[in-house]
């Protein structure tokens, strides 16, 4: 899909969401709330798996071993 045309699409998308009544809208927002949480825990995974997040475990591991850690 060309640039333009997926431009037009959000602007009618954008325009439609604003006519939406109240209950409409926050259907709506709850459902895109909870695909983002979907799709952010899938990106998650795959980063994981992927050992792009490894620098956060070994920096939380340096700082345990060199004491600057406490019990919770």
């Amino acid at each position: 899909m060309a640039t333009a045309s997926i431009e037009n699409e959000i602007e009618f998308l954008e325009n439609r969401i604003l006519k939406l009544d109240h209950d409409s809208f926050s259907k709506l927002r709850d459902w895109f709330i909870e695909l983002d949480n979907v799709r952010w825990d899938k990106q998650l995974e795959v980063d994981s798996n992927s050992g792009k997040l490894d620098f956060l475990i070994n920096a939380a591991l340096a700082e345990h071993k060199a004491g600057k850690t406490r019990d919770l």
